[in-house]
């Protein structure tokens, strides 16, 4: 079962792809929004339906739609990008931040963790219900030019 939210969303463009798996007990839907960086090895956005909705969002990192890499060397403006970019891909499956209910953090290991909790706890504010977080420093990301990557888990009420 696709929300009503989403039902009624305008075609996906070229670039955008969504696959449906129905069975009597849910729908998992798997969503790559035009505006994420794709790739084909990975979706961005899994969204698996029930009595309620949660959603799935692979490790997001500091790349803009078209892969170009946001701010080399600060990882507070790469965590700023990749807010955004979690938030597009929640937005994608009919979510959205507060109802995230884990994150986990990858940061590569020499990097401060101040800025980029000072951008996360902005982004956050006052929101009720804070989430499970795993965090974890890594020797490296997928490219080098990456200082974090993050993934998210939501539920959406339907």
């Amino acid at each position: 079962m696709v929300s009503s939210a989403r039902a009624n969303t305008a075609p996906l463009e070229a670039s955008q792809s969504r696959s449906n798996h129905d069975d009597p007990h849910g729908t998992v839907e798997h969503l790559n929004p035009s505006e994420l960086h794709g790739n084909p090895s990975f979706a961005n956005v899994v969204s698996v339906s029930s009595s309620v909705e949660t959603v799935y969002v692979g490790g997001q990192v500091a790349t803009t739609a078209s892969g170009e890499i946001v701010g080399k060397g600060d990882i507070a403006a790469q965590t700023e990008q990749i807010l955004r970019n979690l938030e597009t891909a929640l937005a994608a499956a009919g979510a959205e931040l507060g109802q995230v209910i884990k994150w986990t953090i990858y940061v590569v290991e020499d990097q401060p963790l101040g800025p980029a909790f000072a951008v996360f706890q902005r982004a956050w504010s006052n929101r009720p219900n804070p989430p499970l977080i795993t965090f974890a420093k890594v020797s490296a990301l997928a490219h080098p030019d990456f200082l974090a990557e993050i993934e998210a888990v939501a539920v959406v009420p339907e």
